[in-house]
């Protein structure tokens, strides 16, 4: 379940309403829809044999869909340099990818769910350039010349010994993003302001989702278990 009562900051509240497709012969090719975006997405394979101590659970397409459209009411994605940190099997990088970006980077550190990501590829068929690096994010190995969008779901640091986990992530997203969404634990405001404030940031708009969790893990007593997740658009000063 998404929340749309947006949380406000400097701006207006992001718009409802739906994206327009683009006429026949501009030659960008966009999903109408949002709802035709997720049943794209709901292709994408998840993890064959995920790390606990990585925190790695699938995003739901739902809210993949949900951050990817909300991104391109905004004129983040279409034509722009999108960055995916921790990408996993690929969920918003593709979704992204959907969107007529001018490029995607997927970085992600394990090389297992990489490979998945890339099947997940010619799976939902798109034809974006997207360039694969196994790598740390936190310790990004490359530079990127452009101002980039960032569309990430960092770790929490819900885990033993992984408190803060998402700090890293965020680090690496103020020093190459002009601007940044990204999906946290509930609670995580207070957080993230300061954080943003500190780093050449400002969070423009936040809104709460409920991230759907399988039984993967043997600390799982649930089939199936919701929790409370946040969203944040930041814009950085690069």
């Amino acid at each position: 379940m998404i929340s749309y009562a947006y949380r406000q900051y400097r701006r207006a509240a992001i718009p409802a309403a739906e994206p327009q497709p683009a006429p026949y012969d501009s030659g960008v090719v966009v999903m109408a829809t949002k709802r035709e975006l997720e049943g794209q997405l709901a292709v994408v394979a998840g993890f064959e044999d995920p790390q606990a101590a990585l925190e790695q659970y699938p995003t739901p397409p739902t809210l993949a869909a949900h951050v990817v459209h909300l991104a391109d009411l905004h004129d983040d994605i279409e034509g722009r340099t999108v960055l995916d940190l921790g990408t996993g099997t690929g969920m918003l990088t593709l979704g992204a990818a959907l969107r007529g970006p001018a490029r995607v980077v997927a970085v992600e550190l394990d090389g297992g769910p990489l490979s998945t990501a890339v099947e997940n590829r010619r799976r939902v068929g798109t034809t974006t350039p997207i360039h694969w690096l196994q790598a740390d994010a936190t310790r990004l190995p490359l530079s990127i010349p452009e101002p980039v969008t960032v569309v990430m779901n960092p770790p929490f640091g819900a885990q033993d010994g992984q408190t803060g986990a998402d700090r890293g992530f965020l680090t690496t997203v103020g020093s190459v993003a002009s601007v940044s969404y990204s999906v946290h634990n509930a609670g995580s405001e207070e957080f993230i302001e300061a954080f943003a404030a500190d780093n050449g940031g400002e969070v423009t708009h936040a809104f709460s989702a409920a991230f759907d969790i399988d039984n993967q893990f043997d600390h799982h007593d649930d089939d199936r278990r919701e929790i409370d997740t946040e969203v944040y658009r930041i814009e950085w000063d690069n």
